[in-house]
């Protein structure tokens, strides 16, 4: 990919779970100007590690600038980017929805559910609450489509989480 163009690009960092971490880390990124479109956190494999998820639009040259800054951040244990082409990696969001539904959306939601994979949560007389795992596409996917039936309530979304595929080399990445 071209130094200029601005693309996505995922970054993994592993830090110190303490108090204020992760505001230094999106601290890093707003001083650049730059706007975090997902951020994912949760606890690592070693107690005492969280692992950050970061989502972002940038050049390369400026994101490999952002990866060395992290570095400063005494928290930032590692950063690993993520491989940018799907192929490389394996992402998964989770969505939550809350849908609307009468007798005659019912059967379609249902059906949209059981095409997606997905799961029913919850629900009441008028309504359902679906849960939707898989890359971002697939959830955007069934969002897009239960939208068409002017239906959705509210969405909850994780925000994306990543890694390299298991035989990715780090000249791949």
């Amino acid at each position: 990919m071209s130094e200029t163009v601005e693309h996505e690009h995922i970054v993994s960092v592993l830090v110190c779970n303490k108090p204020g971490v992760l505001r230094r880390v999106a601290n890093l990124f707003a001083r650049r100007g730059f706007n975090i479109s997902s951020i994912s956190v949760g606890e690592a494999k070693d107690p005492g590690l969280s692992r950050l998820t970061i989502v972002v639009r940038g050049n390369d040259r400026i994101i490999e600038q952002i990866e060395k800054q992290l570095y400063k951040v005494i928290e930032v244990v590692k950063v690993s980017p993520i491989a940018p082409s799907p192929e490389k990696r394996v992402e998964r969001e989770m969505a939550l929805i809350k849908v609307q539904i009468d007798e005659k959306t019912k059967l379609e939601i249902l059906q949209l559910v059981e095409i997606f994979r997905g799961k029913i949560i919850d629900v009441a007389k008028d309504g359902m609450i679906v849960e939707i795992t898989g890359a971002r596409s697939k959830v955007e996917a069934f969002i897009k489509l239960v939208e068409s039936s002017g239906k959705i309530v509210e969405i909850a979304r994780t925000g994306i989480v990543a890694m390299n595929r298991w035989n990715l080399s780090k000249k791949e990445a």
